[in-house]
């Protein structure tokens, strides 16, 4: 784990825009493999998914955000870039998640302080 992300940001969180997230992190990172920690969320399990063959996918228990380290970097975001400002539209709120998505991939170190949980350092 070396603290490196990848950001979208997608119209919806259904299926389709997962699959075109999980084949570009696929892409992205095609010469790593990739273990990827998810929420039972119905886009997450459905059957209609193509899983790139770099990419492993470990389901979290259900009401568990304490083992998601995605939860930590939101955390993170809510902290330091969107504080407690109110936006007046959606294209302000992509800007602001452009700029987190901007923060977050320029901190690996960071990152990976933030989401190193044990269970997933033990697994590599």
């Amino acid at each position: 784990m070396d603290g490196a992300c990848s950001f979208l940001i997608l119209p919806a969180a259904d299926t389709e825009c997962f699959q075109i997230f999980l084949d570009s992190l696929g892409k992205r990172f095609s010469r790593q493999h990739i273990l990827l920690i998810l929420d039972g969320a119905p886009n997450h399990t459905t059957d209609d998914l193509l899983i790139p063959t770099n990419i492993t996918l470990e389901f979290l228990p259900p009401y568990s955000p304490e083992l998601n380290p995605q939860e930590n970097i939101w955390d993170e975001i809510r902290e330091k870039i969107f504080k407690n400002y109110a936006l007046k539209s959606m294209d302000k709120v992509c800007d602001k998640l452009e700029e987190a998505a901007l923060y977050i991939e320029r901190n690996p170190k960071m990152v990976k302080s933030i989401t190193s949980f044990p269970y997933i350092v033990r697994s590599m």
